[in-house]
């Protein structure tokens, strides 16, 4: 089994890979770096797996057979996306295209990551995949949200029209070694914080919800749903366990015996109030739900955190 990965020096790109080439497969790994880390994936050059700088909103040529194509370039974090907007619109829509054409070319099959973000600030919850969103499109959120609903629709035309086989995964918060300090986003920022013994940064009153699922699982999840045959339709992969920001927080001071004081400040614009993945759809077509539990997680994510805070 022969699998190009974009993004594969990202943070879940890299667990793909590595997941990947501990069932037997060779992987082909594509990342301009633009927010993805070569040590992310050093690890993984004495073994069956090729790297190569790319930017895959340009053609992509890769030699030889490919059996799946999975497009995971993006940026991911609020950060990353309100600071790089063009780039993230267009590796939404141009990458989309050239990994889709990769597909098409090889014959293979092309999963795409999408996100629990094209439901935006949702009006229905938990979120079923049968959910259309409540999205700004012009709103500061709106790069990403819209090119990943962008890449969903390519995504569809391509096995409507090119008989392409193609899978949609929409990914919720995760969490895990490997993200990066300054990520932005809710774990990383809180832990990297509390290990310093700074004030923890709390957006809102704290009350918005999120729910968090642990790398492995999610990529368990996704290599499952790589397999499945005929499910063609988006699936949630997430964790549905649901707390509260605040909560969060203060089990990740708790957790790291830290010192740092909660403090408030103002919601984001667009910020989603709820958010929790309906996983009927992976439970029934994939055999799939989550095993670690978020102490557990927390504290793997913890210990690799320990090394990268200074």
């Amino acid at each position: 089994m022969r699998v190009v990965i974009t993004g594969a020096a990202g943070f879940i790109g890299s667990h793909l890979s590595e997941a990947l080439l501990d069932r037997g497969a060779s992987v082909v790994g594509i990342d301009n770096l633009l927010t993805g880390d070569l040590g992310n994936i050093a690890h993984l050059r004495d073994r069956d797996f090729q790297f190569i700088r790319h930017d895959v909103t340009t053609y992509i040529d890769v030699d030889g057979p490919v059996d799946y194509v999975l497009h995971w370039a993006s940026p991911a974090s609020p950060v990353d996306y309100l600071e790089l907007p063009i780039q993230t619109m267009k590796v939404g829509a141009l990458g989309t295209h050239k990994a889709l054409g990769l597909a098409k070319a090889k014959k293979a099959t092309f999963l795409v990551a999408s996100t629990s973000e094209v439901y935006g600030d949702p009006l229905e919850h938990p979120q079923k995949e049968s959910y259309w969103g409540n999205v700004n499109p012009v709103g500061p959120r709106g790069v990403y949200d819209e090119a990943k609903r962008f890449a969903e629709a390519m995504t569809v035309a391509y096995r409507r029209f090119h008989g392409v086989d193609t899978k949609i995964v929409r990914i919720f918060n995760t969490y895990g070694p490997r993200m990066r300090v300054n990520d932005g986003r809710a774990v990383p920022a809180f832990m990297s914080q509390a290990l310093r013994n700074e004030d923890v940064t709390v957006f809102g009153d704290g009350t918005q919800t999120r729910s968090f699922c642990y790398v492995s699982d999610l990529v368990a999840g996704i290599i499952k749903l790589m397999e499945a045959p005929g499910v063609n339709d988006p699936v949630n992969i997430g964790n549905p366990q649901e707390l509260t920001i605040e909560q969060i927080a203060r089990l990740i001071i708790k957790m790291t015996g830290s010192t740092s004081k909660v403090i408030y400040k103002p919601l984001p614009v667009d910020d989603p109030k709820v958010r929790q993945p309906d996983i009927t759809r992976a439970r029934t077509l994939l055999g799939w739900e989550p095993k670690v539990s978020l102490e557990e997680g927390l504290g793997k994510t913890i210990e690799y955190f320990r090394e990268k805070v200074k």
